[in-house]
């Protein structure tokens, strides 16, 4: 998750793309280079130890743009295929 975010904040798309599942992986993803992650924070985690198959990662990213400041706050699903964590989906929070 950390991981992601960084390459969030680096628009790094290549890498966004390599961790994200092929089950659920856009063909294209577009970042928007006006958008500046500032900070994330983990709200909680469930497994994704390191003998888990799966995990999920609650978070809030914090961003500013042109529209002002904002949060991105999510409820990921990570699996573990072939010893790297890979995003699936994830379920906006309020």
């Amino acid at each position: 998750m950390r991981s992601r975010f960084s390459a969030f904040a680096v628009s790094a798309a290549g890498y966004l793309r390599e961790t994200w599942h092929p089950s659920t992986r856009p063909d294209r993803l577009e970042l928007d280079e006006d958008q500046h992650w500032d900070r994330l924070d983990i709200v909680t985690t469930v497994d994704g130890g390191p003998f888990d198959p799966t995990g999920v990662v609650e978070f809030r990213a914090h961003y500013r743009g042109a529209g002002g400041r904002g949060e991105v706050h999510e409820r990921s699903n990570f699996v573990r295929l072939d010893g790297r964590w890979l995003y699936v989906n994830g379920a906006p929070r309020v």
